[in-house]
């Protein structure tokens, strides 16, 4: 995106940019050479968000729970609102009483899901962490083995036994129903997790730059560079239509971490039943 938007400065062709380029990003000098077992372990701007938004999320809770008292601080009421709301519209619904047990897990999962979507629209950064597949894939991992050991300890070996061979069915129907259930709770569950988060994202994040570069490149140069020309309206519309996309990509990053949280509450609630 450097590149294209130094082309448009000094006269160069506009283009879109690669998608590569929006997305990958060099690794920080010094640490090309870390790696582990022949795993690289460089460090980018991606790697540095996701540090962020744990030291960030885990600042803000201990600032506003470290002192707490019965009535509560600006801090600590934004802290118990947020938790309230994951537990009265996620844990306990998708859960039921048992919900409470798995809220801070819950709480956690959507704060950081939130936090590095957002990065999306963060003055400076421009870019959110879980439009790398790694990022979406790792979470949907933790969702994946959090309900299975949820489900093993709440139901024992009847688990997969009940999952795999819902009871009640004809026995030649295993044949059929047994694969089915195997690629729906251990495959397409956390497949379609990762991919959902990844692609809205993904396709946010091209729109959100497509924006700026519009503004850039037929507004800015225009008027700052070089002589208005027939070009600048366009550049004039994407600025007054800028605000806009700004908003709905908010209200994307807010759905899809409250997507990502509630499919992860309602598999860990099936998990626990003793029939589905």
């Amino acid at each position: 995106m450097q590149g294209t938007l130094a082309a448009i400065d000094y006269g160069g062709p506009w283009e879109v940019p690669p998608i590569n380029e929006l997305f990958d990003f060099p690794a920080i000098p010094g640490t090309e050479g870390w790696e582990i077992l022949g795993v690289s372990l460089a460090v980018n701007r991606t790697v540095l968000m996701i540090f962020a938004a744990v030291i960030i999320i885990a600042a803000f809770f201990w600032h506003s729970t470290r002192d707490a008292t019965v009535v509560p601080s600006k801090a600590q009421n934004l802290a118990e609102s947020f938790v309230e709301l994951i537990r009265n519209e996620v844990a306990l619904p998708s859960i039921g009483p048992e919900g409470n047990k798995f809220l801070p897990f819950l709480t956690t999962i959507f704060a950081y899901v939130f936090l590095l979507n957002l990065f999306k629209l963060t003055p400076g950064i421009m870019l959110p962490p879980t439009s790398r597949m790694a990022i979406p894939a790792f979470l949907a991992v933790v969702v994946l083995a959090t309900y299975v050991v949820v489900g093993v300890r709440k139901r024992g070996g009847s688990y997969f036994k009940d999952t795999l061979f819902p009871p009640g069915l004809p026995l030649w129907t295993y044949v059929i129903v047994t694969p089915i259930e195997l690629l729906s709770n251990f495959v397409l569950r956390p497949v379609t997790l990762a991919i959902r988060l990844f692609a809205n994202m993904v396709a946010g994040h091209i729109l959100v730059v497509l924006t700026l570069i519009t503004i850039h490149a037929f507004l800015t140069v225009g008027l700052f560079g070089e002589p208005l020309s027939a070009t600048t309206p366009i550049g004039v519309a994407a600025l007054i239509a800028s605000p806009a996309v700004f908003a709905f990509e908010l209200l994307i990053i807010t759905v899809q971490a409250f997507i990502f949280t509630i499919l992860s509450a309602v598999y860990i609630g099936l998990a626990m039943q003793e029939e589905h």
